[in-house]
């Protein structure tokens, strides 16, 4: 969610790019909805992989890695958590600053600790899938395919969203 979105507005009332019309609270209200909505969605992912991280240090083969494998498993739980963090941390800003009359600016806040938590994200999955890779094949091929992966997941989460956003939206 683009932290911008419906910028300008005085207080008063504004005309959404869609054609409605709604006052800066209820704006707030539906930004809120909205990145709530999509928080879900990221927050279920990254807690079920920080899980399943979380346990493979407990398995008899993680004592057998390399140092390196090691390294790099502990640079993905690192990831893991923060990624986490700042995909909780909207919920908990909400609770915080609720009933104080400052939602636009928690919205705006919320929305820039969500989007630092899909990077952090993303570097989990990157990192993640290169542990797991490295680990199974041992072949000089992986650092390729992950390259490959990380490209197709920055194409689906930012390259096709700013194409469709420049692409359809006035410059007003």
């Amino acid at each position: 969610m683009d932290v911008r979105e419906d910028a300008g507005s005085d207080g008063g009332v504004d005309a959404r790019q869609d054609g409605r019309r709604e006052t800066e609270d209820e704006r707030a209200d539906r930004r809120w909805q909205e990145l709530i909505q999509e928080i879900r969605v990221a927050q279920t992912g990254v807690q079920i992989l920080l899980g399943f991280l979380l346990t493979v240090v407990f398995t008899p083969h993680f004592q057998g890695l390399e140092q390196t494998d090691k390294t790099i498993y502990i640079v993905t739980v690192v990831l893991g958590s923060l990624a986490t963090g700042a995909l909780i941390g909207p919920v908990a800003f909400h609770r915080i600053v609720s009933g104080r009359r400052i939602k636009p600016q928690a919205v705006a806040w919320a929305s820039r600790l969500t989007f630092v938590g899909l990077l952090l994200l993303l570097a989990t999955l990157t990192s993640a899938l290169f542990l797991i890779l490295r680990v199974a094949t041992h072949d000089t091929y992986v650092p390729w395919l992950v390259s490959g992966v990380l490209a197709w997941y920055l194409i689906c989460w930012f390259g096709l969203p700013l194409w469709v956003r420049i692409r359809y939206t006035s410059g007003d």
